[in-house]
């Protein structure tokens, strides 16, 4: 028994027939143009053109950066200039003369007014450095220029035994910088090239794949611009690195989307002789399903708001925006389209009426029968083997220092190295220490007395009474042994004066680790609210949302720990990024409520008439096929961020796509069928009454 349009989706049943007649077409243009004229008014997106910023202005090591320009030559950030031989001997007087000419022609280039600082060469002799300072205002592709600008002139006339290399923080921003590089035009390549070959293998066709990927991928346009111009109305710093995860996130929840709908229509024209009304049909089933989940995709993405990074906050606004737009592109431009063209679309594979229905046949239906009948054991053993992945989040350590962010190798990387061999650790990037003048005795006590202090340096007072300190500590960068020093050094400062301030690189990679720790205390349970809260207001159910929720984060947790060791033990990276679990945690439970709700919603229309294990084994028959290229489709655009060369979105794609696959073919095709088996009519009270779905069960048996 088909149920098609004898169910009540009435506002639905009046939004199909409006994106589904012959003059259709014309919502279609409308919607294309309304996008067209966004991108011409806002203009093209800048977001590229910014670094992440991964500190709020209230961070202590911010503060330090910002009163750092009140004091003489404190609006300069230096780079270093590392010279050594390429044969690893010691540096001779003629070598040195021509490091300080590199010098030279680099500072000329900075053209900053700060005294010149010449080389110095290292106790061993094999090595030389010469910071050099620039505008410390710089940032993003103009920051990259700079900087190459810089090893240009430094490689000018060098002798060819030498070799130079150019680090410190303005060098590292400009190599994660020109990471982004032409990012948009890569991942757009590949991402489009995926999309367009995954659908052409799920729909057999070759012209069906063209309509809804060059919807998605002008809705990816529109989403860009409009989403960074949303960021910065709101006073948040958009980057490239959320630009480019926005547009994976675009194309796959996008995809999504499309193949539901056009796997609805598929499924009705089997039913219908019609087009139209077999569309106005998919999308009154479909229509709800994609908002519902774009609903929560969205409000989960805006909960990054109560996030303390810049650039986090900055992702949740462009990436719910650019969500929003991508539904709204699918459900008002790609049903018109699909109505003009009708069902020779689906060439040479064209559905015709009066063909069998597949909730009642296929291998999907052998799938969830199957499950049905051994509920009990296909519970415990997929539950007890998502456990197990879960595992390895205890065996996987949590925070990538500065040089271990990139995954192919980086001229500032390779100086860091050069002078961590050569010189003393902290020597070349100093702490820096600010407070008030009058209390300067009590401040550079204090520092001296803190452990792990090598040294401490005042170097200059300000105009509105405070005084400088450039502290070398004992530590490997952002090691916790270096996180230690700087916390004793807080508390002595702190003691000495209380308005005193310690900031500088291994302080800015605390408090960035510090940001990242309570963002996930704080932004995890504001996702787990909103997912339940939309699921509560669609199924209208007391247990049903919990149960998928629960499942759900089972699932998360399982892919963090198999993406984890995989990233730390099977490809060798040193640890997750300190923001990679809060993001793949979102994107997994919201990206994976998105197949929940596909699923859950068929069976919801199914149960009342088939009973509560003839309704979830219908729907996984009838949304199997759809969920499972959704699914693939989803985890290799997220696989798409492996070409960038930073270790964190390679790190993301990994957990992220492994999530999503493990979620399409263990949670959403094994367990959760299970468990409402399990459960019974009870997973649906108070939304349908036990009786009633056996009523209706016996109904349409006899």
């Amino acid at each position: 028994m088909h149920r098609g349009a004898d169910a009540g989706h009435p506002l639905w049943d009046r939004i199909g027939a409006l994106i589904s007649n012959r003059y259709s077409w014309l919502l279609a243009l409308l919607v294309a143009v309304i996008g067209g004229g966004l991108m011409g008014a806002i203009g093209q997106s800048a977001s590229a053109d910014q670094s992440p910023v991964a500190l709020p202005p209230s961070a202590e090591s911010a503060k330090v950066a910002s009163l750092l320009k009140e004091f003489p030559g404190g609006a300069a950030a230096p780079v270093i200039l590392v010279v050594t031989r390429t044969d690893g001997g010691a540096l001779t007087p003629d070598d040195l003369a021509a490091a300080e000419t590199a010098r030279a022609q680099m500072a000329a280039v900075a053209g900053t007014n700060s005294p010149p600082i010449p080389v110095a060469a290292s106790s061993d002799g094999e090595a030389a450095l010469a910071p050099v300072p620039i505008d410390g205002t710089l940032s993003g592709f103009a920051l990259n220029d700079q900087v190459k600008a810089l090893r240009e002139a430094a490689k000018n006339g060098l002798p060819g035994d030498l070799t130079v290399n150019v680090t410190g923080g303005p060098a590292f921003g400009a190599d994660i910088a020109n990471a982004f590089a032409g990012a948009n035009i890569t991942l757009l390549a590949v991402t489009g090239t995926v999309v367009a070959l995954l659908l052409i293998v799920t729909y057999r066709s070759p012209v069906l794949w063209l309509v809804p990927l060059l919807v998605i991928a002008f809705a990816d346009r529109v989403a860009a611009v409009l989403g960074s111009a949303v960021a910065e109305a709101g006073g948040m710093a958009a980057d490239g690195s959320t630009s480019g995860i926005t547009s994976v996130l675009v194309f796959g929840a996008g995809t999504n989307y499309a193949l539901l709908l056009i796997s609805r229509y598929r499924e009705e024209l089997r039913h219908n002789s019609s087009h139209r009304q077999a569309l106005r049909t998919a999308v009154r089933f479909a229509g709800p399903a994609i908002v519902a989940s774009n609903a929560t995709v969205v409000l989960a993405l805006l909960t990054l708001l109560f996030a303390s990074s810049p650039s986090t906050r900055s992702l949740g606004v462009q990436a719910a925006s650019g969500l929003l737009v991508a539904a709204v592109f699918v459900l008002l431009m790609l049903p018109p389209l699909l109505a003009l063209f009708g069902p020779k679309l689906f060439w040479p594979f064209i559905p015709q009426a009066g063909t069998e229905e597949i909730t009642d046949t296929g291998a999907w239906h052998r799938v969830a029968d199957w499950v049905s009948q051994h509920a009990g054991r296909v519970t415990v053993a997929a539950t007890a083997v998502l456990v197990v992945l879960a595992t390895g989040l205890l065996a996987t350590p949590v925070g990538l220092n500065q040089i271990d962010q990139f995954r192919v190798s980086s001229d500032s990387v390779a100086g860091y190295r050069t002078l961590s061999a050569h010189f003393p650790s902290g020597l070349t990037d100093p702490t820096r220490v600010i407070g008030s003048t009058d209390k300067s005795a009590a401040i550079d006590q204090a520092i001296l007395a803190t452990p792990g202090v090598v040294s401490a340096n005042p170097v200059g007072q300000s105009a509105t009474g405070l005084s400088q300190w450039q502290v070398v500590i004992a530590a490997e960068p952002a090691s916790q042994e270096a996180f230690a020093t700087i916390a004793g050094l807080r508390d002595s400062v702190h003691k000495a004066d209380p308005g005193g301030l310690v900031g500088g690189s291994d302080a800015q990679a605390l408090d960035a680790r510090d940001g990242a720790v309570h963002d996930r205390w704080v932004v995890i349970p504001a996702i787990l609210i909103v997912v339940l809260a939309v699921l509560y207001i669609l199924l209208r159910a007391a247990l049903a949302p919990l149960v998928l929720v629960a499942a759900t984060v089972l699932s998360t947790m399982a892919a963090l720990g198999l993406g984890g060791w995989v990233s730390v033990h099977l490809l060798g990276f040193p640890a997750l990024d300190n923001t990679t679990p809060l993001f793949a945690f979102l994107f997994l439970v919201a990206l994976g409520v998105d197949y929940t709700i596909f699923l859950v919603t068929r069976a919801r229309e199914e149960t009342p008439q088939h009973g509560t294990r003839g309704g979830i084994v219908r729907a996984v028959s009838a949304t199997g096929a759809v969920i499972t290229s959704a699914g693939i489709v989803l985890a290799a655009v997220f696989a798409v961020l492996g070409v960038l060369p930073l270790i964190v979105l390679t790190q993301l794609g990994i957990i992220v796509g492994l999530g999503i696959l493990i979620d399409t073919f263990v949670v959403r095709t094994v367990v959760i069928p299970a468990l409402f088996t399990l459960i019974g009519p009870a997973i649906w009270w108070p939304a349908f009454r036990r009786a009633d779905i056996e009523d209706q069960a016996r109904t349409v048996v006899s």
